[in-house]
């Protein structure tokens, strides 16, 4: 074989990204291809290359035999022996075969199985690197443009950014360098298919993970990502460590990173914000630039809220064409609606959910009930562990007692009166029940004032006295028509 074969395995290996042992393998099958063509079969064809790699051979394995019935597979003792003095009959003999000799069609059709093998190797092989590769951002060059698609140099293959994933902001020329997301890998008849996007939200993420160490070592890390490509980008970061600003890291001394992001992104609008597990806060944070004065979480199950902002902030915070309200949505996964504090004071309160007015308020807590003597605030241990111990644990017991009948319970002094009274008069309220009707009222008390005289002895009575206490003589009342 000719003695370059080392410089054009090497150059295969280079260009196309295959490995030494494929190429070899390769090289092997086209000889034991050709071999088959022209014999028949390749069972004893035996292909070696030597130690430096520079030099392969073919050889035909035969065994010796008296007669021979297969030429192919078999040799004569006789022609064995010239070529060998010391073979015996049975020894298997290695003749070399010179490929020069083989036809043209069996050359032919062995070159195109090469490849073909060489081109399925190198599709294998790119194919795998590639897709170990998806969601990185990758570099190439403006080489063509098909319909609106642009095909990208990256070296060993060529990538396709399709006019879907491209963002109407930018505009390319040939040999412009193009940042990209390799967003899918595919194999194809015609070859590899590798697909770029400058659209997708981890496009973003690449970018930021370049532009911004403290994102690239998760000490900042991005919650989510919105996009509307072209126009604006909204990200929500966090930070592992107290001591460092996530979004002060992302915009960096002088706003010097997230400026190179912009440039990268071609003047898109980037909000960065801080995310927060108070859906409040973190709806207000969604909606900068604008400034939001209270949010209102109208129904919880359904995710809906409502924003109220000054009347010179509801542009800004709606945005052109509803884009930053709409992406906030998106961010925060609410239902956001945008109000003015004069529109939001005439909305029908009533017709709101109960929750709305309670989650507006929800920074005041309301002041349960309480029944117990120990829940009483301020009130001492010792004072509870006197009352229990008479029997006395709830409030209304204790408000229906007299100073002088507490300071009669054993344990208590007079400090400890005064102290039970003001806490009584500071924290509970005491309603009294209205009185029952005054007519009835008033009819019982003209009947129990009302006194007679006893008709014995004269001594004066009343209608509730069975027997007079003068003269002991029974007493009846008839009432008569008139007084019913």
């Amino acid at each position: 074989m000719a003695s370059g074969l080392a410089d054009a395995i090497r150059s295969i290996v280079q260009d196309r990204g295959i490995s030494e042992d494929l190429v070899k393998k390769t090289i092997e099958d086209f000889l034991l291809a050709a071999y088959k063509k022209k014999f028949g079969q390749c069972d004893n064809a035996v292909v070696r290359f030597d130690e430096e790699g520079e030099e392969v051979a073919l050889f035909a394995s035969k065994q010796i035999v008296e007669d021979v019935y297969d030429e192919v597979t078999e040799i004569a003792l006789e022609e064995a022996l010239e070529l060998n003095e010391e073979c015996e009959l049975g020894d298997e003999l290695l003749i070399e075969i010179n490929p020069l000799e083989f036809d043209r069609v069996a050359v032919q059709s062995a070159k195109q199985k090469a490849k073909q093998t060489l081109r399925d190797i190198q599709k294998d092989t790119l194919y795998s690197e590639f897709q170990e590769k998806v969601g990185e951002m990758i570099i190439g060059y403006y080489q063509r443009e098909r319909n609106g698609n642009i095909f990208v140099d990256l070296g060993r293959v060529e990538g396709i950014l399709p006019k879907r994933y491209q963002s109407p902001r930018e505009i390319y020329r040939p040999n412009d360098r193009i940042k990209a997301l390799i967003y899918e890998v595919n194999k194809t008849t015609s070859g590899l298919q590798i697909v770029l996007s400058r659209t997708h939200t981890d496009f973003v993420r690449r970018i930021f993970e370049l532009e911004v160490p403290e994102v690239y070592d998760k000490t900042v890390e991005i919650f989510k990502i919105v996009r509307e490509p072209g126009y604006r980008t909204k990200l929500a970061v966090y930070s592992n460590r107290e001591d460092v600003d996530p979004v002060g890291a992302c915009v960096g001394m002088k706003g010097v990173r997230i400026q190179a992001i912009v440039r990268e992104l071609e003047g898109e609008k980037i909000d960065i914000l801080k995310f927060d597990n108070n859906p409040r806060d973190f709806i207000k944070n969604a909606l900068s630039p604008a400034d939001v004065d209270t949010v209102v979480i109208l129904d919880e199950a359904k995710r809906q809220a409502l924003a109220v902002v000054d009347e010179n902030q509801l542009s800004l915070a709606i945005g052109k064409q509803g884009l930053n309200v709409r992406l906030a949505n998106r961010l925060v996964d609410w239902n956001i609606d945008v109000k003015t504090v004069s529109q939001f004071e005439e909305m029908d309160i009533a017709a709101e959910s109960k929750k709305a007015m309670e989650a507006l308020f929800s920074d005041v807590e309301e002041e349960e009930e309480i029944t117990s003597i120990a829940e009483l605030p301020d009130i001492p241990e010792h004072i509870v562990s006197v009352l229990k111990e008479n029997n006395i644990e709830l409030i209304e017991e204790l408000i229906n007692l007299s100073s002088e009948e507490m300071a009669e319970i054993s344990g208590l002094n007079s400090n400890d009166v005064e102290t039970i009274t003001a806490i009584i008069n500071d924290n509970v309220d005491i309603i009294e029940e209205e009185e029952e009707n005054d007519d009835t009222e008033d009819f019982f008390e003209s009947e129990e004032d009302e006194s007679y005289e006893c008709p014995e002895c004269g001594h004066p009575i009343t209608v509730d006295m069975a027997t007079c206490p003068n003269c002991g003589v029974g007493l009846s009342f008839e009432i008569s028509e008139e007084e019913e």
